[in-house]
């Protein structure tokens, strides 16, 4: 079982200014590595305070600098925002860097927030998504390359910082479209999940839907396909603690589904107000749902979700609103101290039977 942490960068507000919530990113990163973690994800948004990390390969490459052996991912390169021939060329240069270490994860986008003030509609997003998928191989593997499509065009190239993983880097899919999820399995990439803040019902459901996206494509989910789950989780013996964690989980959220549903509202057009919603969980139904409370708690529970759902990777999510910095990385060497390796020995080869 590989860990990762997963860093949105986020601003909760002006009392964090842009550059502490860009050294907190790094620093996480950095601790994360001491601590053992396999990966650090760092997500694409733009425009407003839900996510301050514009170009993930750009976080990739000077993390790569400030660490040795940990992974550096990107959760995710929203593709239809990209020029194709930059984008081929900066992955090549983002592995070269890390020595080999990126995971180049890819989605299609859905904050038509960010779409508009690129230029592109949205609604051309999975057409222009595919194309990527289409160019992504033959730049990233052939000396010389082209493609002519709807929306992309590329005249005979060559990229000339090439990618140190041979034949090119692992690509991590995201989608909650079981169209694209299935080209992502039969194209033998990996998928990247969530559950959102639901609990074990919504991750028994998840894994029905993958199972039948994996069989609908001619493959087996759990032989054939490698796919991560992206998880909310924190361990403490302190309510209060956990309360501050929980209360960012759900700001993300609030800002999340009010840029996706186009009812963002800001003062300043920037800072989008944090506004509550009917279908919000409250804090008591997050705490059901989620690895959160005592170190073993959330051990019995990240197993208990791990033997419904099977994935290879689980990311956490760290940095999100205001959590506290210095809180926040005890937690990640809490991680890696206690928890990560007691998950891990439970699912060492003898006990898979119990798992299984």
């Amino acid at each position: 079982m590989e860990f990762g942490v997963f860093i949105l960068a986020q601003q909760r507000g002006y009392h964090q200014t842009s550059q502490q919530v860009i050294n907190n990113s790094i620093q996480q990163t950095v601790v994360a590595e001491q601590a053992g973690f396999d990966s650090a994800w760092y997500a694409e948004h733009h425009f407003n305070n839900y996510s301050l990390s514009p170009s993930p390969l750009m976080m990739v490459a000077h993390m790569a600098a400030k660490t040795k052996q940990i992974r550096l991912g990107t959760a995710v390169c929203i593709l239809p925002l990209y020029q194709p021939a930059r984008f081929l060329a900066e992955v090549g240069f983002a592995d070269t860097v890390s020595n080999g270490r990126l995971d180049l994860g890819v989605g299609s986008g859905y904050q038509e927030f960010e779409f508009e003030r690129f230029g592109v509609d949205i609604a051309d997003s999975g057409a222009i998504y595919n194309e990527f998928l289409d160019i992504l191989p033959k730049g990233l593997t052939q000396q010389s390359f082209s493609h002519e499509g709807r929306f992309l065009k590329v005249p005979p190239s060559s990229i000339a910082v090439r990618c140190l993983q041979s034949p090119m880097p692992p690509v991590w899919v995201t989608s909650g479209n079981p169209v694209t999820l299935g080209r992502g399995v039969r194209e033998n990439y990996n998928l990247f999940v969530t559950a959102l803040l639901n609990g074990t019902e919504a991750i028994r459901g998840l894994r029905e839907r993958l199972d039948k996206v994996a069989g609908d494509n001619g493959k087996d989910l759990d032989r054939d396909v490698k796919f991560g789950f992206l998880r909310c989780a924190y361990a403490s013996d302190n309510k209060a603690e956990i309360d501050a964690y929980l209360q960012c989980a759900l700001f993300q959220r609030r800002i999340s589904e009010s840029l996706k549903y186009r009812r963002s509202q800001s003062d300043d057009g920037y800072m989008i107000k944090e506004v509550p919603y009917e279908t919000d969980p409250t804090i008591e139904q997050m705490r059901s749902n989620l690895p959160v409370g005592s170190v073993n708690q959330v051990i019995d529970r990240m197993l208990e979700e791990i033997s419904i759902l099977k994935p290879k990777h689980i990311a956490i999510q760290t940095q999100l609103g205001d959590f506290d910095q210095k809180t926040m990385l005890r937690q990640i060497e809490l991680w890696g101290e206690r928890i990560i390796p007691a998950i891990r020995k439970e699912l060492s080869p003898h006990q898979n039977r119990r798992l299984a």
